[in-house]
C-alpha cells in the first residue's frame, strides 16, 4: 500500500492552521485516502500508473493525475491545465 505525498506542501499553508477541520471534514479526508489507495492497490491503471491527488498552487483546486510510478509522467489530468489556467486568468 503506497500514499502519495501532496505535491509541493510544503510552500501552501497548511488548511488546518486557516481552518480546522470538522470530524465530518477529516472522516471525508480519510475515506479519500482509502479509495485512493484501494484504486492503487487494485491496479485500475495498470501495474505501471496510479492515481495522485494535488492541489493546484494558482487555483487551489484539487487536481487528479493518473502518473507513471516510474517516470513521473503525468499520463491524465482532471481537470486539464489549460483549464486550471483559465480559472486562475478568471479568479
Amino acid at each position: 500500500m503506497e500514499i502519495r505525498r501532496v505535491e509541493n506542501i510544503g510552500e501552501l499553508p497548511a488548511v488546518s492552521a486557516i481552518t480546522p477541520l470538522s470530524p465530518e471534514q477529516r472522516a471525508e479526508q480519510r475515506r479519500l485516502i482509502h479509495a485512493v489507495e484501494s484504486v492503487n492497490e487494485a491496479r485500475l491503471f495498470g501495474e505501471r500508473n496510479e492515481l495522485t491527488f494535488a492541489f493546484d498552487r494558482q487555483t487551489r483546486r484539487p487536481v487528479m493525475r493518473i502518473v507513471n510510478k516510474e517516470t513521473q509522467e503525468v499520463i491524465r489530468q482532471i481537470p486539464p491545465e489549460y483549464v486550471l489556467r483559465l480559472a486562475e486568468e478568471i479568479g
